[in-house]
């Protein structure tokens, strides 16, 4: 069952040593994500699952102890989703939980096993309900960090240019996830979180899949859209 989540943004750039001399203008957003980890940590769940997107290569289930590093953002800094396990891992953790795993890391989690999932940015909002279902149903009492960000075209000189639905689009999504609004979140259209660039809409789906019949109430820590990509922290319990 499904007793907390935060959801936070997963640019890079929130590590500082990617961000660098940019890095204080996320610290409003570093520290959120901390607040939204504490949350999940004082759940006490059995189980933490770290959900984000990732290209092909990326996707699937990650064990806990698999590295990530952001190497290939210019930052020398790798990371690891937990504590090792003695496990040779297969492969290194996509952008999305790499972050999750630098969060994790930041707050010196310890307070229950973790593991990862990659998804399709394009993940079907069906099969997204039925993800959060089978992840609510891992363990006994199971949290999720889920890592996504808004839409990416909320300015000029945004990855996506100027689109004027952005920002409609962001605040429904910002009001769902502070509201813990599952049929909201249901509701978030693929087709056009996709042409706003919106990664978090399939990893928000599989939340409001995993809560389904969990009650939980949400509160939004932190709405901004710094370098015109909309980024979203909030919390469940």
């Amino acid at each position: 069952m499904l007793v907390a989540a935060a959801v936070c943004p997963c640019p890079p750039l929130l590590v500082p040593e990617v961000a660098a001399g940019a890095a204080p203008e996320l610290d409003a957003a570093r520290a959120a994500c901390s607040d939204a980890l504490g949350v999940l940590a004082a759940a006490r769940p059995d189980l933490l699952v770290v959900v984000g997107t990732a290209e092909p290569g990326g996707r699937g289930p990650f064990p806990q102890g698999t590295p990530g590093t952001f190497r290939g953002f210019g930052a020398d800094v790798d990371v690891r989703l937990g504590p090792a396990t003695g496990a040779a891992p297969e492969r290194e953790l996509p952008a999305s939980l790499a972050v999750g795993a630098w969060l994790l890391e930041r707050t010196s989690w310890a307070d229950a096993p973790i593991e990862g999932l990659g998804v399709a940015d394009t993940l079907e909002p069906e099969r997204c309900a039925e993800t959060g279902r089978e992840l609510a149903g891992r363990a006994g009492r199971v949290a999720l960090l889920v890592m996504g960000d808004a839409s990416a075209c909320r300015t000029l000189k945004a990855p996506g240019y100027l689109d004027e639905r952005a920002a409609p689009f962001d605040a429904e999504a910002a009001r769902a996830l502070g509201a813990a609004d599952v049929a909201a979140l249901r509701a978030l259209d693929p087709a056009l979180a996709r042409e706003l660039k919106a990664a978090g809409r399939a990893p928000w789906q599989i939340l409001a899949g995993a809560a389904h019949e969990a009650r939980l109430t949400g509160t939004l820590l932190y709405e901004d859209a710094p370098y015109g990509v909309g980024y979203l922290v909030a919390t469940w319990s």
